[in-house]
């Protein structure tokens, strides 16, 4: 390539295509085996004892043990290769993944808050000791669940939002076992939809975090944690560089951030010390500093951005 025009990668290949969320796809396959049980006992419990609280739950559940399998589903399509087509993959099927699991929380949340407020129209006989024995089980059984899956919540938005689902049902859980014991201790049956409302208002705020940070990928926001004014000063702060133009930062997938950039740089200090070393210290520069790897440069020299502006009109 020329010296005033020249593309710099931080990789000598295509971008990688394996996702955060892969390293986590044997924990999420135990924690739906988990679910899909949980569910079936607790749909059970829920007819036998007349507890609108754990058939909540369940309901809820059922949108996990479904979150789960396409978190699953996105992390086989988001690892297949890339293509001439698809340059990165199908690496935004986890994204895509997590803002339907957002979707169905809110749904879910929304049902809940509308049952619970029939069922205090038309109150119901609950059973507080069979609810309790069957709320306890879906208790224990997502407490595991959340130990699998609280490291890789960390590094995926497909898997926090399983994480987000799977901790909803556990706090769900709780709340079933203090409305029955409330049930049983007093015979108060408005325990049981107000245990309801607490699930369906424990499930939005979470969900609306995650659909924020979802919604932010998908419009290709700078990284989370990535300044891009100070990703401006320090390529600016490097010997010999003049300016820095079309500099855009984005997120393909959890754990893929990506930067672009044009650098402007003395001709001199192009010719002293070569494209290769200087594209080495700006790679240095946003790996270290900022955390991101896959880089493409173009370095320039002065004026070409003129030039630039003049072919694209």
């Amino acid at each position: 390539m020329g010296a005033g025009h020249d593309h710099g990668h931080t990789h000598g290949g295509p971008p990688p295509t394996g996702t955060a969320a892969a390293a986590h796809k044997g924990r999420l396959r135990i924690a739906l085996g988990i679910t899909l049980t949980v569910m079936v006992v607790e749909i059970v419990g829920g007819v036998l004892a007349d507890s609108l609280a754990l058939i909540a739950d369940a309901a809820h559940m059922a949108t996990d043990a479904l979150g789960l399998g396409m978190a699953l589903l996105a992390i086989h399509f988001a690892n297949r290769p890339a293509g001439l087509n698809r340059t990165f993959g199908y690496a935004r099927a986890e994204i895509l993944a997590a803002l339907a699991n957002c979707l169905l929380l809110l749904g879910v949340g929304g049902f809940l808050l509308f049952e619970a407020v029939e069922r205090f129209i038309t109150p119901a006989e609950t059973r507080g000791g069979l609810t309790i024995a069957f709320a306890l089980v879906g208790m224990v059984a997502n407490m595991i669940s959340l130990s699998l899956l609280m490291r890789g919540q960390k590094d995926s938005l497909n898997v926090r939002g399983a994480y987000l689902e799977v901790l909803a049902d556990t706090l769900g859980s709780f709340a079933v076992l203090i409305s029955a014991g409330i049930i049983l201790a007093t015979g108060w049956q408005a325990a049981d939809p107000i245990a309801s409302l607490v699930i369906g208002l424990m499930i939005v705020p979470r969900t609306v975090k995650l659909l924020r940070e979802t919604l932010n990928v998908l419009l290709e926001s700078a990284p989370k944690g990535v300044d891009m004014g100070e990703v401006r000063a320090h390529i600016t702060a490097l010997p010999g560089v003049l300016d820095v133009h079309d500099l855009h930062a984005w997120t393909i997938t959890s754990g893929m951030p990506v930067l672009s950039a044009h650098v402007v740089v003395r001709q001199d200090m192009l010719d002293s010390i070569g494209h290769e070393k200087l594209l080495h210290e700006l790679q240095g520069c946003l790996g270290v500093h900022f955390d991101v790897e896959h880089c493409t440069f173009q370095l320039e020299p002065s004026g070409h951005a003129e030039h630039e502006a003049r072919l694209c009109r």
